[in-house]
């Protein structure tokens, strides 16, 4: 198994595909669409810049350059101050995503455990997820478990 890295810029478009197999391995299918492009664009610019709120991390593909085989994105939230939360930081974790033919090799683990280092070095007092049955283990394992039922409003878009 290979060493996570931060990812860059440059690695925008696999991010991108990686999290268009995570779709595909969730709804059983790829919905390709224009939340690509801008996805993409959303990465090349949050990877840029100097004090980053989103953060990825990526293990490289040995057999095809500029290809990646795994990754983990988060991002870091500053909130208002609360007990238990002194300085008001949080994480979210929303693409954990390893490519088919890598799977089982410890990839998305790595990566997800360099995004928690990662939140920890930033003091964020709790971070959250979705999890899909199938990635319920690995986030156990790393120390997730249920917490209050949250609420969420959802507004449909128009689709031009």
């Amino acid at each position: 198994m290979s060493t996570p890295r931060p990812a860059g810029p440059a690695d925008a478009d696999e991010l991108v595909r990686l999290r268009t197999l995570m779709f595909a391995s969730m709804q059983g299918e790829a919905r390709p669409g224009p939340w690509q492009e801008t996805a993409r664009q959303v990465l090349a610019r949050a990877l840029a810049e100097p004090e980053r709120r989103l953060q990825a991390y990526v293990v490289d593909d040995p057999e095809r350059p500029g290809g990646l085989v795994s990754c983990a994105i988060g991002t870091l939230e500053q909130r208002l101050p609360a007990p238990g939360h002194p300085e008001g930081r949080f994480g979210f974790v929303f693409n954990i995503s390893t490519d088919p033919a890598h799977r089982g090799r410890g990839h998305a683990r790595a990566c997800t455990e360099a995004l928690l280092a990662w939140f920890d070095a930033h003091r964020a007092t709790r971070v959250d997820l979705h999890a899909t049955e199938g990635g319920e283990a690995l986030y156990r394992s790393l120390g997730f478990h249920e917490h209050s039922t949250p609420l969420s409003r959802q507004r449909l878009l128009d689709q031009d």
